[in-house]
């Protein structure tokens, strides 16, 4: 085991790093990120202030207190709509995807008052607003055309996979390519229609079926898996990478005024 003790590793970076057991103890983490972190089971006792966590969050405890009902009861507060991306049936998810068209609706008409050279921006080292709507349409490339419809080629060349995934052929990923707001919609309108389909021909019994594993090399992994996971998904896509995109356009706003 390595041991680093009195030493300053300030600005040290970690990829791919595994520290499954390690102590920190009096470590100072000022200003330290956290990206993509797998901190299951990890116990913390620490000074926290002035932090914030975004991500998947489950089963947290501070001062025995249970945080995560609470969150999302405000988050449900905050964001009405929010409660619909996690039904129960098939009526749900037909309710759910018909708020998502329609607010996505609204945040297109947002970003088209903006320059089209701001779409291509990043705020804070996030994805653009043509970047996030390029993922969302390999999201559903993949977990509905590969996984729920079983096509073993369903990608387009301006499909983008999570920054976290690794390169893995035959899926695309250009970072460099430039496409327009129109072209972009284009195909995304047509990954909708798919989802609208499928959803509009969901029942019940469908959401608990696994899925017949696609045998040709992609994202997700050749598995068999249940609708309503995938479906899952698909909707907790939508909303959170809406959110994101609502909050960026919010900053790009203010810097063309």
């Amino acid at each position: 085991m390595t041991e680093f003790k009195q030493q300053d590793l300030g600005g040290a970076r970690f990829e791919e790093v595994s520290l499954r057991g390690a102590v920190f103890r009096d470590v100072d983490l000022v200003g330290a990120r956290f990206e993509n972190v797998n901190l299951n089971g990890a116990r913390i006792r620490a000074l926290f202030c002035d932090v914030a966590i975004e991500g998947e969050v489950r089963d947290l405890t501070v001062w025995g207190v249970e945080v995560m009902p609470l969150v999302d009861a405000e988050l449900n507060r905050r964001y009405p709509g929010r409660e619909m991306m996690r039904p129960s049936d098939a009526d749900g998810y037909r309710e759910a995807w018909a708020l998502l068209e329609e607010l996505w609706g609204g945040t297109v008409e947002r970003a088209r008052r903006l320059p089209a050279g701001k779409l291509h921006e990043s705020v804070n080292g996030e994805w653009s607003f043509i970047e996030t709507l390029r993922h969302l349409v390999f999201a559903t490339d993949a977990w509905v055309r590969r996984t729920v419809l079983g096509d073993p080629a369903p990608w387009d060349p301006l499909d983008l996979p999570h920054d976290e995934m690794r390169d893995t052929p035959p899926i695309p990923r250009d970072r460099a390519v430039r496409p327009s707001l129109d072209e972009v919609l284009v195909l995304r309108a047509d990954r909708m229609a798919t989802v609208r389909t499928v959803i509009a021909e969901l029942t019940d019994e469908q959401l608990t079926k696994m899925t017949e594993p696609v045998t040709e090399p992609g994202y997700p992994a050749s598995d068999s898996y249940q609708v309503s996971e995938c479906l899952g998904c698909i909707l907790s896509e939508e909303w959170e990478h809406r959110m994101y995109a609502e909050r960026d356009l919010a900053v790009l706003e203010k810097s063309v005024n």
